[in-house]
């Protein structure tokens, strides 16, 4: 049996099913999907874990030429291009890790029309792959963490600054897509890739699967009290015992804490390795490659880690220590159960990290080292008061939510800390459109769903790919808990694709047969 892309009917619906093998679009994707391909500029503001990169992928199978895909780490291009090759797109990228004969067959294969998608770096565009473009015929650009182009964002990148004239240039729309936008922000995307009228979509930013409790930290003298802690990394250990075998990120302020952090786990038992910009490549490269394929648990890492994984199966992410801004936390905690499954964030904060905060900014010019004071001091603020997590996240963004009721420490009397793992299965369900259902999430600790997990790391291993893109975790529950026993029951689990099907399908079915 063989895999053939060709028999794809054009409406975005059946794409989605036919290729990724998902029933239904997640809220915001096909809005701008449709605006896409109506030849409209758009800018999508949606939560990380919406589904962004398939407002994207989807037109580029429906449009003719490439789609020209911006994105801001060249180590995060091999893993979007492998994922995207995993559902049968035709994708490369164009980047410096290439030599001079890989780039000369790449591009030969553009001009022949053998890609629908191109990842390129803001950089590169402005060398080696903006000249491999030029004459070549793009359908759409595609711009990921657009709000790396302003300098009110928080991650402010100035190569982005010259992706301007790429409207003009090629004379396609542009769509740029980012996680954590506020409404100024926004603004000064549209002006600054040229947009002309764009839909302005702003999905909602509550991502009810994600569980989200804050701690203050009072020090070992203090006598602890509900909401805080005055030990932070036995805290952090219970914490990473009580969700053995998960992946997790456990972010630190400075590399010293990274290393301690990290040391205090791995010598405690925990798969842990460390993870800042200090190491140099090879090192980073390495802790990135044993997190991707679960030979490494948890990372402890400084904001370095991050942007450059996209790892969809990360059920927790730690905070030792308090984030800089909102919408940095609001990056950081979403890199956590972006497959919908229930996952769990824990942040332990003091004013004394907003000490830590005003240091390091004291040598920037005055201005620039105020705004990042402000921001650090509205993160504490925001999050010492006992008000719904959720809502704070949503309305920093500009969306007005009410409560979460469930989803929080503030509104459910969350305390992963004080009585880890004591969240009742029922609150640490996903709400969320393709999340698991409650049968699927509580098959998230058995022994078949351990068993698939095993099956599919070994089957990454053998291909030499992540594990998730195999199948993600949301994927292995729907199988657990609804034991397909043939095709048709099979290509009916969320994300069984048919290329996925041809890959693995049989193999899994025959792991759930035996059970």
């Amino acid at each position: 049996m063989s895999y053939n892309s060709s028999n794809m009917s054009g409406a975005p619906e059946q794409v989605l099913k036919d290729v990724f093998g998902y029933p239904a679009f997640r809220p915001g994707q096909k809005e701008i999907i449709e605006a896409v391909l109506a030849g409209r500029d758009c800018v999508g503001v949606m939560p990380t874990g919406a589904g962004k990169s398939l407002t994207y992928q989807i037109p580029s199978r429906l449009l003719k030429g490439a789609t020209l895909v911006v994105s801001p780490l060249i180590s995060l291009m091999k893993d979007q291009v492998d994922a995207a090759k995993s559902v049968g797109l035709k994708a490369t990228f164009l980047n410096s890790s290439l030599t001079p004969d890989e780039r000369r067959e790449r591009v030969a294969g553009l001009e022949r029309g053998e890609y629908e998608l191109v990842y390129a770096a803001p950089e590169g565009l402005e060398a080696g792959a903006g000249a491999a473009l030029s004459g070549r015929k793009l359908a759409l650009i595609a711009v990921d963490e657009a709000h790396c182009i302003s300098q009110w964002g928080h991650d402010f990148r100035p190569a982005y600054r010259n992706l301007k004239g790429l409207k003009e240039r090629f004379g396609v729309p542009v769509l740029a897509l980012t996680a954590t936008a506020t409404p100024p922000v926004v603004n000064d995307i549209v002006q600054q890739l040229a947009m002309q009228d764009p839909l302005r979509l702003r999905g909602s930013f509550f991502r009810p699967n994600l569980h989200i409790s804050a701690y203050l930290k009072t020090g070992e003298k203090a006598a602890p009290r509900p909401g805080t802690v005055n030990d932070t990394k036995n805290s952090i250990l219970r914490l990473v015992r009580s969700r053995a075998g998960e992946s997790g990120i456990v972010y630190c302020l400075s590399r010293k804490s990274v290393e301690s952090m990290a040391e205090y786990l791995s010598g405690r038992g925990v798969k842990a390795l460390g993870y800042h910009a200090g190491m140099d490549a090879a090192q980073r490269e390495h802790v990135q490659n044993a997190f991707k394929s679960d030979d490494a648990d948890v990372i402890v890492a400084t904001v370095a880690f991050g942007m450059g994984i996209d790892k969809p199966d990360v059920r927790f992410v730690i905070h030792r220590d308090m984030p800089r801004s909102v919408e940095s936390y609001i990056q950081e905690v979403g890199r956590a159960g972006r497959d919908g499954a229930p996952s769990d964030c824990v942040m332990f904060y003091s004013w004394a990290d907003v000490m830590s905060y005003e240091r390091l900014v004291s040598d920037l010019e005055p201005a620039q080292a105020d705004w990042h004071r402000q921001r650090a001091r509205e993160m504490f603020r925001s999050f010492d008061r006992k008000v719904c997590r959720h809502q704070t996240m949503a309305r920093h963004l500009g969306e007005d939510m009410p409560a979460c009721g469930a989803s929080c420490d503030a509104c459910a009397g969350l305390d992963p800390v004080g009585s880890a793992p004591a969240v009742p299965v029922k609150q640490r369900m996903s709400f969320g459109v393709r999340a698991p259902s409650e049968e699927a999430a509580t098959s998230s600790g058995s022994p078949l769903f351990t068993k698939l997990k095993a099956l599919r790391k070994r089957l990454a291993d053998a291909r030499h790919v992540p594990a998730y893109m195999v199948f993600n975790d949301a994927t292995l529950m729907e199988m657990a808990a609804r034991l397909p026993k043939n095709e048709d029951e099979m290509r009916a689990v969320s994300g069984v694709g048919p290329k996925k099907w041809v890959e693995y399908g049989e193999v899994f079915l025959a792991a759930l047969r035996e059970g």
